[in-house]
């Protein structure tokens, strides 16, 4: 039993109408996808995916070249091989012995592993019509970012109008509620909607004192990405009430033993289409803390990449015994979206990554009061607001989203906007 041969092929694979327009600002870029097809010199082959331009790791050349002439049991919890490569192999793996992937890495706990539906940060109509998406797909959560650029108030105002009194939100501000004193009153508002379940880092994670004071003042539970702050400080400190956990095959173990030994829920934030949410199901599957719903953002693609898609029922998916990742590889969707070898050239020979052009979009805050700001890149607002340059929440305030109009006034304020935020009084 030996690898044989790594084929690595770019598809991209397009987002539903709706978030096309949403992502467009931010995460257009997580359709253009890595497939890895390992092929075995028994004949017998596995699949992985990477999101190249967001992942706990993308596929190194040498790796590639590493794992050529292995028995891939021998490399196969490698976690520096990359996302899509050491799930190929465990995939494959799981074709030889004619088990599945799950057995490979433990003993299962569950047959149903719970998933989330999510969003980047959009307007409340655009959030309700997802919801509602996510309601009739059979989704029973919704991961969202909300942002100091919109209304959180009026955003799930909009959500529960829409869902069951038993659908839950996850909330993120990744850090920008700025610090316990911000933040509380927000969250206390949002608090009044028997929606609202868990708040991930909703001030840096670094401020120990003050997510510890918030965590024994409201009611949510409180997410953390693992590690920071360090573990034992973080369960000493008594800071969160459970984590974000995303890496590889091993270090997603490790990660999730510790959890448990702590009585710590998790999530999984492994971001990817059909085989990524497959990949993440089989963990989720022996990781007894594993219980908070996953996030793959698997609901922002059209296609699954999959014969069979994946179904989802009172929010949770079923993983499959059958040998490898239990999935079969939709052979002709990945040649319908395969970036053509003419079009990756370029970035090749730049020594580059794929990638969608920049969109010239200017984001502009404004505020009840007639105050605006200008962002030129939508990643600036988090340190601006996080470092309190700009209100962590104003009730009526909302975000336009400007295109290029071929004006050489727009060009003036996109080109100052990129330096840096730009405020008009």
């Amino acid at each position: 039993m030996r690898v044989k041969s790594v084929e690595r092929i770019i598809v991209d694979v397009p987002f539903t109408d709706r978030q096309l327009r949403i992502t467009e600002r931010e995460v257009g870029n997580w359709s253009i996808l890595e497939l890895c097809k390992v092929t075995a010199d028994s004949g017998h082959v596995g699949w992985g995916e990477t999101v190249i331009h967001y992942t706990w790791c993308r596929v190194p050349d040498e790796a590639v070249a590493r794992v050529i002439g292995q028995n891939p049991i021998s490399v196969m919890n490698d976690d520096s091989l990359g996302a899509g490569l050491q799930m190929a192999l465990f995939d494959l793996v799981g074709n030889i012995l004619e088990v599945p992937v799950h057995q490979l890495m433990g003993r299962k706990v569950r047959d149903q592993v719970p998933l989330s539906w999510w969003s980047i940060d959009a307007s409340p109509a655009d959030w309700a019509a997802e919801a509602k998406d996510a309601v009739a797909n059979g989704y029973d959560s919704f991961k969202l970012k909300p942002r100091p650029w919109w209304d959180i108030v009026e955003q799930i105002d909009a959500i529960d109008a829409v869902v069951p009194r038993s659908f839950k939100l996850d909330l993120d501000p990744n850090g920008t509620l700025k610090d316990a004193e911000s933040a509380l009153p927000v969250i206390q508002r949002l608090e009044a909607f028997e929606t609202v379940a868990i708040f991930e880092t909703p001030i840096p994670q670094h401020d120990i004192e003050g997510n510890r004071a918030l965590r024994q003042q409201i009611r949510s539970s409180i997410a953390m990405h693992f590690g920071s702050p360090p573990f034992l400080t973080g369960i000493q400190e008594e800071v969160c009430d459970g984590y974000v956990i995303g890496a590889g095959k091993s270090e997603v173990i490790r990660q999730g033993l510790l959890s448990a030994e702590a009585d710590k829920p998790f999530w999984l934030q492994l971001v990817g289409n059909g085989l990524t949410t497959t990949w993440a199901g089989h963990l989720g599957a022996i990781l007894s803390h594993a219980t908070w719903p996953a996030i793959t953002c698997l609901n922002l693609y059209s296609d699954h990449l999959l014969v069979d898609p994946i179904a989802v029922a009172d929010g949770h998916h079923s993983i499959s015994d059958r040998p490898g990742l239990g999935v079969t590889v939709d052979q002709d969707a990945v040649e319908r979206y395969r970036v053509q070898d003419e079009d990756l050239a370029p970035f090749i020979d730049k020594g580059e990554l794929y990638t969608h052009p920049q969109p010239r979009i200017i984001s502009s805050i404004t505020y009840p009061d007639g105050n605006r700001i200008h962002m030129g890149s939508s990643s600036q607002g988090y340190g601006y607001f996080i470092e309190g340059k700009g209100p962590t929440y104003v009730e009526g305030v909302t975000l336009d989203i400007r295109h290029d109009d071929g004006s050489a006034e727009w060009d003036d304020l996109f080109q100052r906007a990129l330096q840096e935020p730009v405020r008009e009084d």
